[in-house]
């Protein structure tokens, strides 16, 4: 049987200074070969191990086109051949999106297309022709993908038209929205940040797990940009110093002591200590972590549960 190349690329979205970060950190992160693997694998093939990460190799992919006497080129920063005998799976791309986009099947098909038009060089001409598939991997958490799936949702189609036209359609997987289960598909850090997007999206806050980070700063990068909090960044920074972040648990653990360091405490009162109070906002995220709801943990302290609700907004990264 034939050797099958597959090539696996993800595309970096040129845009404003923010979105160039955030592809500098999403392209640190999913670049590393056991995400990268990871991520297919758990999408695609249910976490079955498909493709193995010393299977990946990397390549460069770049394409141009003309548009009004103009040369424009596409890039696709990440682009990693995948060579297997029993599986031909083709050139896979990842779109990561934090809100929805209404031309983002346009988008999808202008990139595949220009990977197929690379396959009609002459320089490919002695290698098999291979299938293009692109997914969208959608982050936003505060609302569900409302944008067109299909060309004939992006746009309107005459009728006469329609049975000469391919309803060309496009994989948005919302990252936010998936299960349980389909998160523990993840082998990877990317588990990590699934669970992360989900927790945020059910209850608006995150409490931190003691699964292993593998590639901590490129995680947390990903995270300071995608989010905003410059908190993600500095817990790397300073606990480097002393002896490295593990798990999502260590970066909750240098918030509580930001602020012990700032004096930042939940419901301060009168005549009680500072240790005391900081003690207390320990407790209450730890019986958050452990899978207590806030009304259960007043009860069980015998606080108010505006207080209990206030001390996990402020140091269970919300």
């Amino acid at each position: 049987m034939p050797e099958a190349i597959v090539l696996l690329t993800f595309k970096k979205e040129r845009g404003t200074c923010r979105m160039a970060e955030k592809d500098i950190a999403e392209k640190i992160l999913e670049d590393y070969p056991d995400v990268f693997a990871d991520i297919v694998n758990g999408l695609l093939f249910d976490g079955k191990t498909v493709i193995r990460p010393e299977e990946l190799e990397d390549s460069k992919i770049q394409s141009a086109y003309r548009s009004e006497g103009n040369l424009h080129e596409l890039e696709r920063d990440v682009a990693k051949r995948w060579k297997k005998n029993d599986i031909r799976i083709a050139c896979v791309g990842f779109e990561n999106q934090t809100s929805p986009d209404p031309r983002m099947v346009l988008r999808v098909y202008g990139y595949d297309g220009a990977e197929y038009r690379a396959q009609c060089l002459k320089e490919n001409a002695g290698n098999p022709p291979y299938p293009v598939l692109t997914l969208v991997l959608y982050f936003g958490y505060k609302q569900r993908w409302n944008q067109p799936r299909s060309l004939f949702e992006a746009m309107d189609v005459p009728d006469e038209f329609r049975p000469f036209i391919t309803d060309m359609k496009i994989n948005v997987f919302e990252i936010a929205w998936l299960t349980d289960e389909q998160i523990s598909r993840f082998k990877s850090d990317f588990r990590i940040v699934a669970d992360y997007f989900a927790q945020k999206r059910k209850t608006g806050m995150y409490t931190g797990t003691k699964d292993e980070i593998r590639h901590v700063q490129a995680l947390l990068q990903l995270l300071f940009v995608m989010e905003k909090d410059d908190r993600f960044e500095q817990a790397y920074v300073e606990e480097k110093r002393k002896g490295g972040i593990r798990n999502m648990c260590d970066v909750i653990d240098h918030y509580l002591k930001i602020g012990e360091e700032k004096g930042v405490l939940i419901g301060f009162e009168k005549g009680r200590s500072e240790g005391e109070l900081l003690g207390e906002a320990k407790t209450i995220c730890a019986f958050y972590a452990s899978g207590m709801s806030p009304e259960e943990i007043a009860s069980r302290l015998k606080k108010d549960v505006a207080e209990v609700k206030a001390a996990i907004q402020k140091y269970s990264l919300t």
